[in-house]
């Protein structure tokens, strides 16, 4: 299988050729290189479009699946919308964004573009992460080989922050304030840049949006189940593999598949976070027997989330790096609501403490059940799940950590504060 090196946010990141969307890496990245293999690229109207992405099921691969469909009938029926590629990428552990803008761009932008001419749009704005320059220079040179008529792209940088990629996030730093969730009332599709209706989604969405318009749903399908058509892509291992396995992959992988196709047995023979920072905890024996699925993760009550898998073999201490994890999101948060403000850093006390050697099992329970539902946006929310999964799907390995058990051999840490950062974990 054909695999290319990149300098990924965590060390060394392989993206593995795929049957859709990665289907040319290790090809020519370029503008001419890529109408050759793809061909032209379809302008669908807005009717069409609709009932395309319904065939599809294309869901936004962000992290909270909202099918694009609904979005495109929001955005389409007021004033004239914006459109905004989100490849902010805050999640520390995923890299599948970043895999796309750098080997395949015009992908993404076609979508892009697709979506702004079915909408009636003028403008598009697309943004990338700040602490990723290869990102910055792909872009920058994809943008200039295009020559879009009636079309106007505006680029954006955001703050290496987790809450960064979050949809009203984004629309402040659109506004030229910090990125940073604040309350909205109204969806971003109905209400959003300017008062404007804006289609906002991520990079792999819109590269999906590209593919379905050039195959069509049939061949879409193809790759997938009836239920969920087509593929998605996957960040597996950074932030904690063993140092000799160090860096992360990114690959393509057809709904339906099982993760035991998609793992190697070492990566499976001990817990494994699903769905990223915001995931769930499952062991890796039960994950191995699901598939790539949304729908079969969501009935087992975990979540594919941002499509972060991140193996912890079997010497790693969940809870311990759970502890650590939720130090990061604590720190990472907005600070404008109670459960951020207030909910969350007593959130990280009490899983520290379990790590410690603590008993905080009663606290952690009142405190998720405190933050969720309450807040601004779904920050609190998605650190509730993970920790609350540490406690429902790892009880054992739990008693284990406090019973001494533990293959981390607890140890008191001389200071909460001082927690690790997120390119640390």
């Amino acid at each position: 299988m054909t695999a290319v090196r990149l300098l990924g946010p965590f060390g060394e990141l392989r993206v593995h050729a795929g049957p859709l969307l990665l289907d040319a890496v290790g090809s020519d990245p370029g503008l001419d290189a890529h109408l050759a293999r793809r061909g032209p690229l379809p302008q669908p109207t807005l009717a069409a479009l609709i009932a395309l992405t319904e065939a599809g099921a294309v869901r936004g691969r962000g992290g909270a699946g909202f099918p694009l469909a609904r979005k495109l009938r929001a955005a389409g029926g007021g004033r004239r919308p914006v459109v905004v590629v989100d490849a902010a990428e805050g999640e520390p552990a995923s890299a599948k964004d970043q895999a796309l803008l750098e080997l395949a761009p015009h992908l993404v932008l076609d979508g892009a573009v697709v979506v702004a001419r079915a909408l009636g749009a003028r403008e598009i704005h697309l943004v990338t992460p700040a602490d990723r320059g290869e990102v910055r220079t792909a872009v920058g040179g994809a943008l200039g080989e295009r020559r879009e008529r009636g079309l106007r792209w505006h680029r954006h940088e955001a703050a290496p922050r987790f809450v960064a990629g979050q949809a009203r996030a984004v629309l402040e730093l659109l506004a030229g304030r910090e990125a940073l969730p604040v309350t909205a009332w109204e969806p971003e599709a109905v209400r959003g840049h300017r008062g404007r209706p804006t289609l906002l989604s991520n990079a792999e969405t819109f590269a999906h949006v590209a593919a379905l318009c050039r195959v069509g749903p049939e061949a879409y399908a193809a790759h997938g189940t009836p239920l969920e058509p087509g593929t998605t892509l996957l960040t597996v291992g950074a932030c904690w593999r063993d140092p000799d396995r160090a860096g992360a992959r990114v690959v393509e992988v057809g709904h339906g598949r099982w993760f035991g196709e998609v793992l190697d047995a070492a990566e499976v023979a001990g817990p494994v976070l699903v769905g990223g920072f915001h995931g769930t905890w499952v062991p890796g024996a039960d994950l191995a027997s699901l598939p790539v699925s949304s729908v079969a993760l969501r009935s087992r009550g975990l979540t594919i989330g941002a499509g972060v898998v991140l193996p912890l073999g079997v010497t790693g201490c969940p809870v311990r790096r759970t502890a650590e994890v939720v130090d990061v999101l604590a720190r990472e948060s907005s600070g404008r609501c109670g459960p951020c403000r207030n909910g969350l850093p007593a959130l990280s006390v009490a899983v520290c403490t379990l790590d410690e050697g603590g008993d905080t099992r009663d606290r952690i329970e009142q405190l998720v059940t405190v933050v969720t539902g309450r807040g601004a946006c779904a920050h609190p929310d998605g650190t509730a799940r993970l920790v609350r999964s540490l406690l429902s799907h790892l009880g054992g390995l739990v008693d284990d950590h406090l019973a001494g058990r533990c293959a981390c051999h607890v140890v008191v840490r001389p200071s909460v504060a001082g927690g690790v950062g997120a390119g640390h974990v």
